[in-house]
Protein backbone atom coordinates (compact mmCIF):
# COMPACT_ATOMS: atom_id res chain seq x y z
CA UNK A 1 0.00 0.00 0.00
CA UNK A 2 1.51 3.40 -0.83
CA UNK A 3 0.00 6.78 0.92
CA UNK A 4 1.89 10.14 -0.60
CA UNK A 5 3.13 12.38 1.23
CA UNK A 6 1.74 15.44 2.42
CA UNK A 7 2.99 18.60 1.47
CA UNK A 8 0.83 21.02 2.65
CA UNK A 9 -2.05 19.49 5.28
CA UNK A 10 -2.14 17.58 8.84
CA UNK A 11 -1.23 13.76 10.09
CA UNK A 12 -3.33 13.17 13.26
CA UNK A 13 -1.28 10.17 14.30
CA UNK A 14 -1.58 7.77 17.28
CA UNK A 15 -5.34 7.34 17.25
CA UNK A 16 -6.33 4.41 19.29
CA UNK A 17 -7.19 1.22 16.58
CA UNK A 18 -10.36 1.29 15.98
CA UNK A 19 -11.53 5.07 16.99
CA UNK A 20 -9.66 6.35 13.56
CA UNK A 21 -13.69 6.27 11.81
CA UNK A 22 -15.44 7.97 14.78
CA UNK A 23 -13.09 10.84 14.71
CA UNK A 24 -13.14 11.09 10.77
CA UNK A 25 -16.93 11.20 10.88
CA UNK A 26 -17.24 13.77 13.46
CA UNK A 27 -14.49 16.13 12.31
CA UNK A 28 -16.75 15.60 9.28
CA UNK A 29 -14.00 14.75 6.82
CA UNK A 30 -16.17 13.19 4.51
CA UNK A 31 -17.40 16.84 3.07
CA UNK A 32 -14.49 17.84 2.09
CA UNK A 33 -13.18 18.54 -1.17
CA UNK A 34 -9.50 17.45 -0.75
CA UNK A 35 -7.36 13.90 -0.02
CA UNK A 36 -8.12 12.51 3.26
CA UNK A 37 -6.27 8.74 4.10
CA UNK A 38 -7.90 6.58 6.75
CA UNK A 39 -4.85 4.19 7.76
CA UNK A 40 -6.41 1.38 10.32
CA UNK A 41 -4.12 -1.19 12.42
CA UNK A 42 -0.82 0.79 11.41
CA UNK A 43 1.68 -1.51 13.20
CA UNK A 44 2.75 0.89 16.48
CA UNK A 45 6.08 0.43 18.58
CA UNK A 46 3.95 1.88 21.58
CA UNK A 47 0.39 0.26 21.78
CA UNK A 48 0.96 -2.28 19.18
CA UNK A 49 -1.83 -0.81 16.61
CA UNK A 50 -3.05 2.35 15.84
CA UNK A 51 -4.78 4.51 13.67
CA UNK A 52 -3.78 7.15 11.33
CA UNK A 53 -5.51 10.19 9.00
CA UNK A 54 -3.78 12.23 6.71
CA UNK A 55 -5.67 15.27 5.59
CA UNK A 56 -4.16 17.02 2.15
CA UNK A 57 -4.90 20.54 2.56
CA UNK A 58 -4.34 22.85 5.49
CA UNK A 59 -7.85 23.13 7.19
CA UNK A 60 -8.83 24.15 10.54
CA UNK A 61 -9.76 20.83 12.82
CA UNK A 62 -11.08 21.08 16.20
CA UNK A 63 -9.21 19.86 18.57
CA UNK A 64 -11.68 19.45 20.89
CA UNK A 65 -13.23 16.96 18.72
CA UNK A 66 -10.06 14.72 18.97
CA UNK A 67 -8.90 15.53 22.36
CA UNK A 68 -12.98 14.02 23.00
CA UNK A 69 -12.60 11.14 21.06
CA UNK A 70 -8.84 9.70 21.98
CA UNK A 71 -6.55 12.15 24.13
CA UNK A 72 -3.40 11.54 23.75
CA UNK A 73 -3.19 11.73 20.25
CA UNK A 74 -0.56 13.62 17.98
CA UNK A 75 -1.39 16.38 15.70
CA UNK A 76 1.40 17.36 12.96
CA UNK A 77 0.73 20.47 10.59
CA UNK A 78 2.91 19.74 7.76
CA UNK A 79 4.15 22.63 5.56
CA UNK A 80 6.48 22.08 2.63
CA UNK A 81 6.43 18.97 3.35
CA UNK A 82 8.11 19.23 6.65
CA UNK A 83 6.33 19.15 10.18
CA UNK A 84 6.00 22.71 11.57
CA UNK A 85 4.15 22.08 14.88
CA UNK A 86 3.56 19.04 16.86
CA UNK A 87 0.55 18.82 19.31
CA UNK A 88 -0.62 16.35 21.85
CA UNK A 89 -4.15 16.84 22.42
CA UNK A 90 -5.79 16.72 25.97
CA UNK A 91 -9.01 16.02 27.20
CA UNK A 92 -11.07 18.99 26.62
CA UNK A 93 -12.84 20.40 29.72
CA UNK A 94 -16.15 21.74 27.68
CA UNK A 95 -17.65 20.12 24.38
CA UNK A 96 -19.55 22.59 22.29
CA UNK A 97 -21.87 20.96 19.66
CA UNK A 98 -19.56 18.51 19.72
CA UNK A 99 -22.27 16.07 21.10
CA UNK A 100 -26.19 15.93 21.49
CA UNK A 101 -27.70 15.75 24.83
CA UNK A 102 -29.90 12.48 24.46
CA UNK A 103 -32.45 13.98 27.49
CA UNK A 104 -35.94 14.11 25.81
CA UNK A 105 -36.38 16.78 28.67
CA UNK A 106 -33.43 18.68 28.09
CA UNK A 107 -34.25 22.36 27.39
CA UNK A 108 -31.45 21.89 24.38
CA UNK A 109 -34.43 19.38 22.82
CA UNK A 110 -36.88 22.49 22.80
CA UNK A 111 -34.73 25.23 21.99
CA UNK A 112 -33.18 23.99 18.86
CA UNK A 113 -30.49 26.78 18.47
CA UNK A 114 -29.43 26.56 22.04
CA UNK A 115 -25.78 25.09 21.74
CA UNK A 116 -24.87 21.59 23.24
CA UNK A 117 -22.27 22.13 26.02
CA UNK A 118 -21.16 19.46 28.11
CA UNK A 119 -18.27 20.05 31.27
CA UNK A 120 -16.29 17.36 31.78
CA UNK A 121 -16.98 15.87 35.66
CA UNK A 122 -14.66 13.29 36.04
CA UNK A 123 -10.84 12.91 34.33
CA UNK A 124 -10.56 9.15 35.05
CA UNK A 125 -13.53 8.02 33.77
CA UNK A 126 -14.23 10.82 30.77
CA UNK A 127 -17.48 11.37 31.48
CA UNK A 128 -19.20 14.51 30.68
CA UNK A 129 -22.33 16.17 31.80
CA UNK A 130 -24.68 18.77 30.24
CA UNK A 131 -24.67 22.04 31.74
CA UNK A 132 -28.10 22.22 31.42
CA UNK A 133 -29.59 19.06 32.60
CA UNK A 134 -26.69 17.29 34.22
CA UNK A 135 -27.72 14.58 31.69
CA UNK A 136 -23.94 11.96 31.10
CA UNK A 137 -22.84 12.31 27.55
CA UNK A 138 -23.11 8.71 25.64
Amino acid sequence: MKIDSIINGIVIDHITAGSGMKLYGLLGLDELDCSVALIRNVASRKTGKKDIIKIDADIPVSFDVIGYVDPGITVNIIKDGVITEKKTIELPETLTNVIKCKNPRCITTVEQELDHVFKLVDRDTKTYRCIYCEAKAE
